[in-house]
């Protein structure tokens, strides 16, 4: 049974940092393309971030600069790193697969006050 369980969010004031984890059970995660998603409120989720099994790294305009995504397949466990964090980044952060994703996990609310 695959489970992608997020955690590490919380209230940040604008400029500050949090770091994601994506804990990942249930198939092969060293094989996997993984992503990092974001639902801000009212809006679509988005991709924000992917990394290859060789940690190839992609990033969206929005983020490249001050989040980095990482993982460490020996823990099954996929990061976000996120600095100088903006009030626009405020929303539910996800992890899955890059495509043909699985079911989605409960996400991690982060919020960055205006």
């Amino acid at each position: 049974q695959v489970q992608l369980v997020e955690s590490g969010g919380g209230l940040v004031q604008a400029g500050g940092s949090l770091r994601l984890s994506c804990a990942a059970s249930g198939f092969i995660f060293g094989v996997a393309t993984m992503g990092w998603y974001r639902q801000a409120p009212g809006k679509q989720r988005e991709l924000l971030a992917h990394i290859t099994p060789g940690r190839n790294t992609n990033y969206a305009g929005s983020v490249k600069g001050r989040f980095t995504i990482s993982r460490d397949n020996a823990k099954n466990t996929l990061y976000l790193q996120m600095n100088s964090l903006k009030p626009d980044d405020t929303g539910v952060y996800y992890c899955n697969l890059l495509v043909a994703q699985y079911p989605w996990g409960q996400g991690t609310q982060v919020t960055v006050p205006s």
